[in-house]
């Protein structure tokens, strides 16, 4: 028997991309099929990083096509590509920077920044090209999380060139002062101050830029979600309703100007002794997925109270590098996966592409 492209393909329908929740064919990821006799070539090209996931992503694809009458050898290439996908009406992109994903929260302490820095991080170990900016300008914490200090180079006096750690660019207010210098500003001259460092640094060809934004929802929120071309928001808050509160006028806030949102992550969901393993909700308990269910936004994962985290963020090694194997790890490269399949399957930005006009006569 023989087999054909069009077996090949009717074949990938029913195999189901575990990361996406569909099929190859459906996410229009297949390529190219090639036959030759009994030989069958797959090339594969994913529109979010997973390098972690390439080797049995493979290993899927092979043995569903292997399976099929008439086939002896089967070779599978997998590559992965990030476009820039859709903003604010009215937005422009940034130049250098394909997409941005804004981690915001209702209020402080709830463990945004780290989180921030831990998914730049993962997307980063996932095999894209990635960028922090830090927009809390009254109190910028990238700088201490990702172990960076000094002060960024201009070549051209105009522009300024990003700091990098662990193949992360970043930008942060607290690059250019001293570390007990207070911000007394207004809320014109930070969003000002924002908006040239998120223009003014030359970023190097992002697939996403992370920003780490203040915490609140004032007008200094309000005025960066409607001038940052955002592709996407991403809560964090904890169980307890008292941030649950604010977390729920952060994603109206979103909503009012057009941003979606990516889902919800939910810090400090567990504490687990370390001396005898006993497990306490100590901030509550599924207060995220229920407001996951109330807004019918995605339940992106949830992270424990651990003080390794805490210890490895203040050490400038955050957990995806200070123990890249580890639970924690894990969990933050999961919610990465989720987030770039979220900005995966957003309709693609062609505004930067120039139209082609045809003059016919008529």
């Amino acid at each position: 028997m023989t087999v054909t492209e069009r077996d090949i393909e009717q074949c990938l329908r029913g195999v189901t991309d575990p990361n996406t929740g569909r099929d190859f064919v459906a996410t229009k990821s297949v390529k190219k099929i090639r036959v030759d006799g009994d030989d069958v070539n797959v090339d594969l090209q994913i529109g979010y990083p997973a390098k972690s996931q390439h080797e049995s992503l493979k290993r899927l694809v092979h043995d569903a096509v292997a399976a099929l009458p008439g086939v002896a050898r089967v070779h599978v290439s997998l590559s992965q590509r990030t476009t820039s996908h859709a903003v604010q009406r009215g937005v422009k992109l940034v130049p250098g920077v394909k997409n941005i994903v804004a981690v915001a929260s209702g209020k402080g302490g709830v463990g945004k920044s780290t989180t921030a820095a831990n998914l730049a991080l993962a997307l980063a170990a996932e095999g894209a090209t990635v960028g922090v900016l830090d927009a809390d300008i009254y109190g910028p914490s990238q700088p201490m999380m990702l172990g960076l200090a000094g002060r960024p180079e201009s070549k051209d006096g105009k522009t300024l060139e990003p700091l990098e750690a662990y193949g992360v660019q970043a930008m942060s207010i607290g690059f250019l002062i001293d570390t007990d210098t207070p911000m007394v500003w207004r809320g014109p001259m930070v969003t000002q101050a924002l908006e040239q460092l998120l223009k003014d640094t030359n970023w190097r060809d992002l697939d996403y830029l992370i920003v780490d934004m203040p915490p609140g929802t004032g007008d200094i929120q309000l005025t960066l979600a409607q001038k940052v071309p955002v592709t996407g928001a991403v809560i964090v808050t904890t169980p307890q309703d008292i941030a649950l509160i604010d977390a729920r006028k952060g994603l109206k806030m979103f909503e009012k100007v057009g941003v979606p949102i990516v889902g919800i992550v939910e810090n400090m969901s567990i504490h687990v002794c370390s001396n005898c393993g006993h497990a306490e909700h100590i901030f509550g308990e599924g207060g995220a997925e229920r407001m996951c269910r109330d807004y019918k936004v995605p339940f992106l994962g949830s992270l424990p109270l651990d003080i390794q985290i805490r210890e490895q963020a203040d050490s400038g090694r955050p957990s995806v590098i200070a123990n890249p194997d580890g639970a924690a790890a894990n969990a933050y490269k999961a919610i990465a996966r989720k987030v770039a399949i979220f900005v995966a399957q957003k309709a693609e930005d062609f505004s930067t592409k120039f139209p082609n006009i045809v003059v016919q006569n008529t």
